[in-house]
């Protein structure tokens, strides 16, 4: 008897062009199964503030201020806002919301919402970064009242960050009994009914959610990491939809006419941060292996030589098939604060030979690059990428590849000495990472809270405070500009690309892409 063996991508073939027959399961009319690509860490709305898990909270729960698909700042439980003084603003409530226990949204469930993040110990990736600024809140009936330490113009944006949770239903609630389904009452599209770590969430709809009522009864975000898993299980009819379609299979997809495919470049930037402050870093060795006495990445040219040796144009166009926007500054384009005079680092290993040398690295030195394997598009390919740029420059470089929950944990430890971190302009303008990833770490101020590398300017610092207080949007904008310049010119991180986006969903449901990457269960339509 003959044994024919598929490999991942022989079967993914297979199921492509068995899909592109007939649809092989069809999902129950009323119910929607969605793979989201992320791990989950923890279910407390104000405890882990990365990505996966907001995606999943963006379905229970809702914040004052939301955010079309471009990112725009449209109304979400408050229906106005309006700054009263320099250092007071004013929250209108949305009437008669109620949360999924029956019970009516209040201004003191606001008020407790924006306290508990500063309540909460031990987060790796705390929220307190947009609740810092905030001196007071108190409730006047359907009113909150916000007072800040300094004229802020900045909250609005903040506060679409910080879900809103039922005082009544959190109070007493520890950070892990979230998991269980205690104090997962919300206000939004969907009630939580159970979370299964590594597996599943799954949720029902909301029947008295205030506004447009998502089009399934039942949702389930299933949680598949694996590139190769996510593909299988559209192709076979195990969900309905996928995001961060692979690339080497997108082209395939969207030539497909039993799948639509949705497409956008996202406010997120991939970079590498590098330790910029110690005397000594872990992974920073000879050629032989042995630690060296001194840390070069805190040369500024040493920093430069690794840009230059990196061909980012290679890498959007091998490894991420094109898609990917190759960047210099650390927002797109299309996000506030961008500066349209810094551009993408010129590819010119023959330059960072030099630079090194002149650094007194002329034979270079050893590198360990460290990365997750399933948080961002293709992470661990473009941190081999690179690994092999920076060795064919003069830098010994090596990888080790980890998944995201225990990289998180012991990047944050500092334990590393060049990683690769994606973010997203999470305020929809540059000031997002200028504070949590450039600004001297300070957690009394909320400030550096993703500085792994504790780079510290206090040029830097002294920009970023007066654009935190300036009301005038045009001079905040060239303070952010300068900002961006001067990161560039300090080479404070390296920037790779914006990465852009992808859905797939079967036919007869479509998805508008968003440039906030969330995958809302709420916004996918039956066509």
């Amino acid at each position: 008897m003959n044994t024919r063996r598929f490999t991942p991508k022989a079967m993914l073939s297979a199921l492509l062009i068995a899909a592109s027959c007939s649809w092989a399961v069809a999902a129950h009319a009323a119910d929607f199964k969605l793979a989201v690509s992320g791990e989950i860490t923890s279910m407390d709305p104000h405890f882990g503030n990365i990505f996966p898990n907001n995606n999943v909270m963006e379905h229970i729960f809702e914040t004052l201020v939301t955010r079309d698909a471009d990112s725009k700042l449209i109304p979400g439980l408050a229906t106005a806002w309006e700054p009263v003084d320099p250092v007071t603003w004013e929250f209108t409530l949305r009437p008669d919301v109620k949360f999924h226990d029956g019970s009516t949204l209040t201004a003191d469930d606001v008020v407790h919402s924006l306290q508990r993040p500063a309540t909460l110990t031990n987060s790796t990736a705390p929220f307190t970064t947009y609740t810092k600024a905030i001196v007071s809140a108190e409730a006047d009936g359907n009113i909150v009242r916000i007072k800040t330490s300094s004229p802020y113009p900045l909250l609005p944006n903040d506060l679409s960050a910080i879900y809103i949770v039922s005082k009544a239903a959190t109070g007493d609630v520890k950070t892990p009994e979230f998991d269980q389904g205690k104090g997962m009452i919300g206000t939004g599209p969907f009630k939580f009914v159970s979370f299964a770590r590594g597996d599943r969430i799954e949720l029902t709809r909301n029947e008295d959610y205030w506004g447009e009522k998502p089009a399934w009864d039942k949702v389930t975000l299933r949680i598949l990491t694996n590139d190769a898993s996510r593909m299988a299980a559209l192709l076979s009819g195990d969900v309905d939809a996928i995001e961060n379609i692979p690339s080497s299979d997108y082209g395939k997809l969207k030539a497909n006419t039993n799948f639509n495919v949705a497409q956008k470049v996202s406010h997120r930037t991939l970079m590498f941060v590098l330790d910029s402050d110690r005397d000594v870093s872990p992974f920073v060795t000879d050629k032989a292996g042995k630690p060296l006495a001194k840390n070069p990445l805190k040369d500024p040219r040493v920093r430069l030589a690794l840009s230059k040796a990196i061909n980012r144009q290679g890498i959007s166009e091998r490894v991420m098939e094109g898609l990917s926007l190759p960047t210099a500054n650390l927002v797109p384009p299309s996000i506030f604060g961008h500066a349209d005079d810094v551009k993408v680092e010129e590819y010119n290993p023959a330059a960072a030979k030099e630079l090194l040398a002149q650094a007194g690295y002329p034979d270079g030195f050893g590198i360990t690059l460290h990365a997750p394997n399933n948080r961002f598009v293709n992470d661990s390919r473009i941190t081999q990428a690179v690994a092999q740029m920076l060795t064919q420059a003069g830098v010994q470089a090596k990888v080790e590849a980890m998944p995201f929950s225990v990289y998180v944990g012991r990047a944050s430890k500092l334990e590393f000495s060049m990683t690769l971190l994606g973010w997203g302009a999470t305020s929809a303008e540059a000031s997002s990472p200028m504070r949590a990833l450039i600004a001297t770490f300070n957690p009394e101020e909320g400030m550096g809270a993703y500085n792994w590398g504790r780079y510290s300017n206090p040029e830097f610092d002294k920009l970023l405070k007066d654009a935190l207080q300036t009301l005038d949007t045009d001079k905040r904008e060239e303070l952010l500009k300068d900002m961006i310049r001067l990161v560039n010119k300090d080479t404070a991180v390296i920037p790779i690309h914006q990465q852009a986006t992808s859905w797939a969903s079967r036919k007869g449901i479509n998805y508008i892409a968003r440039t906030d990457e969330y995958s809302l269960a709420q916004k996918f339509v039956k066509e």
